[in-house]
């Protein structure tokens, strides 16, 4: 197995094109992050890019091969397995002398690393005892790991040139987990957004997946989950199959960035809770599973001491709340996301966007109803994307051109499935609204319903090509960009380093604008995400609907019961801070009371 890096977080994926070559910025450094490898098209662009800037010849692989998915994608991540042993290998020969890289790899550490304290008493130290001890340093330099993401839900199936449909095995999602499973890697995939049977199933045709004779796994499972339930259910379809998880990664269903996958009301705090409660116990069944499965196939078992990862993200603001998540809820480690879009030396964003970010404020962040797949979607209002969407409907041609049909799904209108973001659909779709004689009200309800989707194969890479001299394809310049809420309380842009430090505690990057404890904020998103989805369908309440919003409340209020006790237990906060946390929880249970005791409401 790989050795394990020092650092306490990991940069999440972004959109598709924010962290699509994050590991060739931040990997030598130690730093893990996650590239998103689902749209080929940008993948091949990405290659040819840094083919030319580290002077390797590119070779093209061209659309007409059946198979130049999974191909682009093995191509593009050996590239960036040798551009960063590359980077390490340059790195280890560096002198320790200040403007180094291999100085900042060791400064960037946390100061808890026992590795961070040996470099700086060799600080302290002169002649052959330094220089040994410099050495010693060289070697335990370890590169951050350069994990994939699937999303699991981008699965269409393809279509050859002649128009025939191609086997599953060329589907979106097949084909790019494929890439990964054929590159030269020794990294995790990371599957997002809930179980795809026909994918997980597919991981059997590949043996880095499983142990090899000494009980190392070369190529991991991470699945990224919203809460346990979840994970218990993934977690046991791939042991059943003989497939570890190495990892869960557990993500706020609403404070997060991109895609919103809210839980029916359970908190984060809760549901770490149970993880920390329940994790030897889920374990050792995943372990027995998987190991009989093992036996079975004639692979060597996994070693009894194996234990799963759990890792926490969404809304992580202060170095003490992620202090706080390690410790009192014993993960593994945490992953800072947002933040790290206000740092370029990290990721991929546009100087316009950038400047917007810097400059926003919280109102400029929403949850939206943009995306194509009918998912709750943070957006940004001020992105050129946004205001692209809107200028389209007022010139009475809504929608976008669809070139790359990831997410076309709905064939309602054609029997080959088409996006609903795509000016195809929602011309055919108004049409269709404007013969329903609907109220005004209703009219424009369902207008604003259908308008609202926009492209995100094209709004979501388009950044790092603009950022990177790179030739857009069709013009279609607009970008668009999903951080999660957490980001209004940054307000300029960052060095890696600053950013470190302020994980670490080293540095307080936020802004002085008040923020509540990450726990609060979301806390306060799902009462309002409650209150607009009651609001929403009271008038045509179903049995089934009912139920889901008594128990959303129901759960809400026994999270906030659970905060209550939780707050005297966060023994690194301020007392001020505390008391604050307690009079805005008490202030949002009555909120919610109040809005459940309203004459709209107060007959569910």
């Amino acid at each position: 197995m790989n050795k394990k890096s020092e650092h306490t977080f990991h940069i999440p994926v972004m959109g598709l094109g924010y962290t699509i070559d994050t590991p060739v910025k931040v990997a030598r450094f130690g730093i893990s992050s996650v590239v998103s490898i689902i749209q080929d098209i940008l993948v091949e662009q990405m290659r040819e890019f840094y083919c030319k800037q580290e002077g390797e010849e590119y070779i093209h692989i061209p659309m007409s091969d059946v198979d130049h998915r999974a191909k682009r994608v093995t191509a593009y991540l050996n590239l960036l397995q040798r551009i960063v042993d590359k980077q390490i290998a340059e790195m280890k020969k560096e002198p320790f002398e200040e403007g180094k890289d291999i100085v900042k790899y060791f400064r960037l550490l946390p100061d808890s690393s026992p590795v961070k304290q040996y470099y700086i008493e060799m600080t302290k130290l002169s002649g052959a005892s330094k220089e040994f001890c410099q050495q010693q340093l060289r070697n335990k330099i370890t590169a951050g790991a350069i994990d994939v993401n699937i999303m699991t839900k981008l699965d269409n199936l393809n279509y050859s040139e002649n128009n025939e449909l191609l086997p599953v095995e060329y589907s979106d999602a097949l084909a790019a987990f494929s890439g990964f499973a054929n590159s030269t890697l020794s990294s995790s995939i990371v599957f997002s957004a809930g179980l795809n049977p026909r994918l997980f199933a597919y991981l059997e045709n590949f043996k880095d997946f499983f142990p090899d004779k000494n009980g190392n796994i070369k190529k991991k499972v991470i699945l990224k989950v919203s809460d346990y339930r979840s994970a218990l259910i993934q977690g046991k379809f791939l042991a059943k199959k003989g497939l570890w998880i190495s990892e869960f990664r557990i993500e706020s269903g609403l404070n997060c960035g991109g895609h919103a996958f809210p839980t029916e009301g359970y908190l984060l705090g809760p549901i770490l809770e149970e993880f920390k409660n329940k994790k030897q116990e889920l374990n050792a069944e995943l372990l027995a599973m998987c190991n009989r499965v093992l036996e079975e196939k004639n692979y060597p078992a996994l070693p009894p001491s194996l234990e799963i990862g759990i890792t926490v993200q969404g809304g992580i603001g202060t170095a003490k709340e992620d202090m706080f998540l390690r410790e009192y809820y014993n993960v593994d480690g945490t992953g800072w996301g947002s933040p790290f879009l206000l740092v370029p030396e990290a990721t991929n964003v546009d100087d316009n966007t950038l400047r917007q970010l810097a400059e926003a404020k919280k109102e400029d962040y929403f949850l939206s109803h943009a995306s194509p797949l009918g998912i709750p979607f943070n957006n940004f209002r001020r992105s050129t994307s946004e205001e692209q969407r809107l200028k389209r409907i007022e010139k009475k041609r809504p929608g976008s051109p669809c070139y790359k049909n990831y997410l076309a799904f709905n064939t309602e209108f054609s029997s080959k499935p088409i996006c609903v973001s795509s000016r195809e659909y929602q011309n055919l779709k108004l049409k269709e609204l404007a013969t329903l004689n609907l109220s005004a009200e209703k009219f424009e309800e369902q207008f604003n319903e259908i308008t609202a989707k926009d492209c995100l194969c094209e709004g979501l890479s388009t950044t790092v090509l603009l950022k990177n001299n790179i030739p857009v394809h069709h013009h279609l310049e607009a970008v668009a960009i999903c951080p999660g809420p957490n980001l209004a309380y940054f307000s300029k842009t960052f060095s890696l380093e600053e950013m470190v430090d302020h994980i670490y505690g080293r540095l307080n990057a936020l802004n002085l604008q008040y923020r509540s404890h990450m726990f609060i904020n979301e806390l306060k998103m799902y009462i309002d995400y409650l209150k607009e989805e009651v609001q929403k369908n009271i008038n045509a309440l179903t049995e089934k609907q009912t139920k889901y919003f008594a128990n959303f409340k129901s759960n809400l209020l026994q999270g906030i019961e659970y905060y209550k006790e939780l707050i005297p237990k966060m023994v690194n906060e301020a007392e001020d801070l505390k008391n604050r946390m307690g009079e805005e929880i008490e202030m949002m249970k009555n909120n919610l009371i109040d809005f459940y005791f309203s004459e709209e409401v107060k007959a569910i």
